[in-house]
């Protein structure tokens, strides 16, 4: 019997158990027994989520897909809608300056699954990542649950990753660079330079690198945000990840992307066969139809974003003489100091109950142990208006912990 039970106490711990609470759940967990008067609401900063409804047109062109075509009910390509594959190619082709095509643009569920599939097509035990850190936190999250080790890269200033630096993480077991520009959670978008500069590092040392593009939409510089795609051999190194999620309000649809050689979407198809069979047809019809008809309610969309953006920088520009200072700020987030001697955790959680703020600490975005996260504090500003931006800055200008 006794030795019965050491076995089952000395297996190994399952996959979930070896990676952290998910953040944002975790931070709801802290409006437990709160309340928050009407004329003082709560203003959540935690997670980047669009929560208007999508355009009527897009919501219409779903609805009618649902009502009437059996298609969409029906298993679809596991690597998503032909006509969607199509035409993302011929947008990135376009933006960027460069040519993709539709055997090279997987849709997934989401652009989490994306990331998940093209460490899937990469990586066996025991293999390395390299993330920026502040990284995103699901990103991290899915490489402990694989088995992937992941080494941190330290961002440098202005929330910028070194090339050199993150040639010194390289090892024999390095399978992949990791950045996301505009940045989660930093804000910040690299410079062009400093992508290509990484791609060369991946290329030279035979790895991959993962760009993630998110929040491309939303990129404050006109024109294409970096030439990968102009380069003839850019799917032999590069994996682009997208969503259609920010750009369209589809979050609830779960549609996103990877763009990368076929060999690779091969490979991934085995993992997203397994695990979702294919992406949902509503939300990639949805997806369809604002690539095709929304391009310019998405440029309003993007100066709304930008003009919230400003309004935080110029909040922090008024805060700093109490020892707030804005490290990174762009798209949906700003990456902030706070002045206390508490660690952020602790400002996160008397934020709330004493000021009505929900968001989140650096300490979930970087390794065990940083003390600088311990000062530092993510702002997911882009679904606040002007008002929520300005009582927010009001909110901590009036905060003392």
């Amino acid at each position: 019997m006794c030795s019965r039970i050491a076995a089952v106490t000395d297996r190994m711990p399952p996959r979930t158990a070896t990676t952290f609470t998910p953040p944002v759940m975790e931070a709801r967990a802290w409006l437990r027994g709160l309340s928050f008067p009407p004329e003082r609401p709560l203003i959540n900063l935690s997670q980047a989520a669009p929560t208007a409804l999508p355009p009527e047109g897009l919501r219409q062109a779903m609805a009618e897909a649902i009502l009437d075509d059996p298609a969409a009910h029906l298993y679809g390509p596991v690597l998503g809608m032909g006509a969607l594959r199509e035409e993302l190619a011929a947008r990135t082709a376009a933006l960027y300056g460069g040519e993709v095509t539709a055997d090279q643009v997987a849709i997934t569920s989401g652009c989490n699954q994306a990331y998940t599939a093209a460490v899937a097509t990469l990586c066996a035990e025991g293999d390395e990542v390299i993330l920026p850190a502040p990284w995103y936190f699901n990103h991290r999250m899915w490489n402990d649950m694989a088995g992937v080790v992941t080494r941190a890269l330290p961002c440098g200033p202005g929330m910028i990753p070194d090339v050199e630096e993150a040639r010194s993480l390289v090892t024999s077991r390095t399978r992949a660079l990791v950045l996301v520009s505009p940045n989660n959670p930093g804000g910040v978008e690299y410079p062009a330079g400093i992508i290509a500069a990484f791609r060369d590092l991946a290329r030279e040392k035979r790895i991959a690198l993962i760009l993630d593009e998110t929040y491309r939409d939303f990129h404050s510089r006109p024109g294409a945000p970096h030439g990968l795609f102009a380069d003839p051999d850019w799917d032999g190194v590069l994996i682009h990840l997208y969503s259609f999620s920010k750009a369209y309000r589809l979050t609830g649809h779960r549609v996103g992307a990877m763009i990368a050689s076929p060999a690779r979407l091969a490979e991934a198809e085995k993992f997203l066969d397994t695990v979702t069979i294919c992406p949902a047809q509503p939300g990639q019809i949805g997806a369809l139809w604002g690539m095709r008809n929304l391009d310019r309610w998405l440029a309003g969309e993007r100066d709304e974003v930008l003009a919230r953006g400003r309004k935080v920088k110029d909040g922090f520009a008024r805060l700093a003489t109490q020892g707030w200072h804005l490290l990174g700020s762009g798209a949906y987030f700003a990456w902030v100091e706070h002045p206390f001697a508490l660690p952020s955790p602790d400002v996160a959680r008397r934020l709330v109950a004493e000021a009505g703020v929900l968001l989140l600490p650096g300490t979930m975005f970087t390794p065990a142990g940083d003390t600088a996260a311990e000062r530092q504090l993510r702002v997911a500003f882009a679904n606040v208006d002007s008002a929520g931006i300005g009582s927010f800055i009001d909110r901590l200008a009036g905060f003392a912990a």
